[in-house]
């Protein structure tokens, strides 16, 4: 990376650094035609809407006068919903000259006639090799490139450790694309992650790429154990698949923001990933990139320092992957603090002048809001200092960031006033294992005792996204109100050399966050049990899961085969086992950091019938007033209604998936536990229609023209908090004029 002038800004020391906007590369008025005409302003041609990630549309022809009249359109069932674990189809589908592009639970890419649903064609990328396609999890959309000329027209997705290229029309492989249609998403990361015995670190990509000229710029999903990828992010040439350009989200030696990590961190570290996606501003020539946590997730004494560009909104040239500002939301996460959604490009009035600004929601309620060209911050934004942690080695930040405007969307601490009330015995029950946690608001450090996590770990916001309005410039979000408890263990190293004793150390360090400490899996059963495997599953097919993966699962192969051996010894309870050939060990290219402690997993407070335990609202809709920084309204979003007909009001609940806003008054969205599809009047956040879906609507909906009529679509893939999986894309548009 070139040197680069320094301006520092007062409001967040060591977080904000820029360049001359006369040094900027790229600041032409590109903007190519299939994404910026008239036509495709009324199709749906990237992931979120459009660049900007706007999640808006100027159609109006679904308004909140005839709102109530939709029906359903089409459905289109993609026919492989998986029977051996939840599936959790999060697609937000982009339609592109009268073809809408999706995939289905187990990643196959589609093609539909966007007017009636019927299948055009169907890409499996996994044909091949069907046992890999059990690994797929989360799976949020694809790009859609052409050339100039509209000759070239391609499909770029990813699927496992791949991202590949199909025409758009046929869906058939560019073979060209990486010599195969693919590329290695493990690969290229200026860092050795593999070894002879054909193992690798988990790479993978869970949201689509965006694309700026010839170039598709895409991050990663990585592990977050204390094993782990760096989180790079690079930029690939659309026609060949080649590395145009890489950022180092954990800087090289002479890089800025190499004397935040320990010396050595490059070599090692993980994580500092962008996987929920990003922007463009095609006519500054810039993207905007926010990224996760380093890992391990919850403990950072083997990365001390502040950890740049972990938590960061950044701002790179697009041409070239270089650093133009960046902003960190969080100093040396230990809360799984990821930025969870891609940046929202808007305009604002300040003192009668527009201004381009980006706006960073966060999973712990807030909006971040920066002038875009500078990164000048557009509210105040305090640091405000936080307690020490007392689990040895551990260095915590002394402060950290707080917008002092817009207000938090979520509630901030968790106290005994906030307290269910829903039964007597919840609400004694609750009390009592409140008061054995720390509860005193954000970033109270990780302990023994166990930390309180409010907003929990999947927000406040999540991956789905806010959605703006340009014409108001409101910015609206769903979050959730949902306390999580986290609690650190020690790590008892077995100084023996029984694999079982061994193989436990194995199993706390790369398992127990997700299968819990006592391996009783988590609270929804996405991550299973591991007790009493004998009689379930075989030694081989265990193997084959930690090798491979599974939903949810991520690929531990970067395991060796002495810790593979001792793993299985220890879910299996062969405490007899004899240890592994010391000859046939193999060699890792990295040795694993020391993590004295790990978390006991991901842990949702709730009472004995599974409901939250702080009073309602669970989960709300909100409407920021971006221009002035202020709260318009928030109403709850979701119900339970068994408590509803008890007499409660709606008490909203946790939601996945964002909205989509229209020029017709309304937002569109699913994300609610209770499987309802729904249009709020996007002034007062009424409902004004609501119907059920097959499955959950845990996905950002999409909204088109076709043939002169608007359609909204949704993928019902249900899956999250313990609900049904589904493979339907439901169509709704108003009836034919009789």
């Amino acid at each position: 990376m070139q040197k680069q002038a320094n301006r520092w800004c007062s409001a967040s020391r060591l977080t904000l650094v820029l360049i001359p906007l006369s040094a900027m590369a790229g600041c032409g008025t590109y903007e190519p035609e299939w994404l910026s005409s008239e036509h495709a302003k009324k199709e749906w041609r990237a992931y979120l809407g459009d660049q900007a990630c706007s999640h808006y549309s100027a159609l109006d022809q679904i308004n909140k006068k005839n709102v109530k009249q939709l029906e359903v359109a089409w459905n289109y069932h993609t026919g492989d919903l998986p029977s051996e674990y939840r599936g959790e189809m999060q697609c937000n589908p982009i339609i592109v000259n009268g073809m809408l592009y999706g995939s289905s639970p187990m990643t196959k890419i589609f093609a539909l006639d966007a007017g009636t649903g019927e299948e055009i064609w169907k890409f499996d990328p996994f044909a091949d090799n069907p046992e890999n396609a059990q690994t797929q999890g989360r799976h949020r959309g694809v790009t859609y490139w052409q050339d100039d000329e509209g000759k070239d027209k391609r499909i770029l997705f990813t699927a496992g450790a791949h991202l590949f290229a199909v025409e758009a029309m046929t869906g058939k492989l560019i073979m060209a694309f990486g010599g195969s249609g693919k590329i290695r998403l493990d690969k290229g990361l200026d860092r050795e992650l593999g070894g002879d015995g054909g193992w690798d670190l988990f790479v993978s990509a869970t949201t689509p790429g965006v694309v700026y000229k010839d170039l598709l710029i895409l991050g990663t999903r990585v592990s977050e154990g204390p094993i782990s990828a760096p989180g790079h992010i690079r930029a690939f040439d659309v026609r060949s698949g080649a590395v145009k350009w890489i950022f180092h989200t954990i800087p090289h030696p002479g890089e800025y923001g190499y004397e935040t990590w320990p010396p050595d961190a490059w070599k090692n570290a993980g994580g500092a990933n962008c996987w929920s996606g990003m922007s463009v501003d095609h006519k500054r020539g810039l993207v905007f990139i926010p990224t996760g946590s380093a890992a391990y997730d919850f403990y950072g004494g083997n990365r001390k320092g502040q950890n740049l560009f972990a938590n960061c909104l950044l701002a790179l040239k697009a041409e070239t992957g270089e650093r133009v500002w960046h902003y960190q939301t969080v100093h040396h996460d230990l809360w799984d603090r990821d930025l969870p959604a891609p940046p929202n490009l808007v305009t604002l009035e300040r003192d009668g002048k527009k201004i381009d600004a980006v706006a960073q929601i966060t999973k712990s309620g807030f909006v971040f809001v920066f002038n875009r060209e500078t990164g000048e911050p557009l509210f105040p934004i305090e640091e405000k200092p936080y307690p020490a942690s007392d689990l040895p080695g551990e260095e915590t930040w002394p402060t950290q960031p707080l917008p002092l405007k817009p207000p938090p969307f979520a509630r901030q601490i968790f106290t005994e006033e906030d307290v269910t009330n829903i039964t007597p015995e919840a609400r004694e029950a609750a009390l009592a294992r409140l008061r054995q946690v720390r509860s005193a608001g954000q970033f109270v450090p990780p302990s023994k005792e166990g930390s309180m996590i409010f907003p929990g770990f999947d927000g406040g916001a999540e991956w789905g996204g806010a959605g703006f309005d340009p014409n108001t410039g409101i910015l609206y979000v769903n979050a959730n109100e949902m306390p999580w408890i986290l609690t650190m263990i020690d790590i008892e190293l077995a100084q023996s050399e029984n694999p079982y004793d061994q193989g436990k150390v194995v199993y706390a360090l790369n398992c127990a966050s997700c299968h819990g400490g006592q391996m009783e899996g988590d609270q929804q059963k996405i991550y299973p049990a591991l007790t009493k495997l004998k009689g379930r599953k075989s030694n081989d097919e265990v193997l084959q899961l930690i090798v491979k993966g599974k939903g949810s699962m991520p690929s531990n192969d970067f395991l060796s085969a002495e810790e593979k051996h001792n793993l299985l010894a220890f879910l299996f309870e062969e405490k007899d086992a004899k240890p592994l050939n010391p000859h046939s060990r193999q060699s890792r290219p990295l040795e694993a950091p020391i993590v004295p402690f790990v978390s006991t997993g991901y842990h949702r407070f709730l009472d004995h019938e599974s409901y939250p335990v702080v009073r309602p609202p669970w989960g709300t809709l909100n409407a920021i007033d971006l221009n002035r920084g202020e709260i318009v309204w928030q109403v709850p979003l979701g119900e339970f209604e068994e408590l509803t007909k008890k007499g409660m009001p709606p008490t909203g609940t946790e939601n996945y998936g964002g909205p989509v806003v229209t020029a017709g008054g309304l937002i569109f969205i699913g994300a609610s536990k209770d499987e309802k599809f729904r249009a709020f009047d996007k002034s007062t956040g009424e409902v004004l229609w609501e119907t059920r879906l097959p499955a959950g609507g845990y996905a950002t909906p999409s909204t088109y023209e076709y043939q002169g009529k608007q359609f909204v679509v949704i993928a019902a893939g249900g899956g999250k908090m313990g609900t049904k999986s589904g493979d339907a894309y439901v169509a709704f548009a108003l009836p034919e004029p009789r």
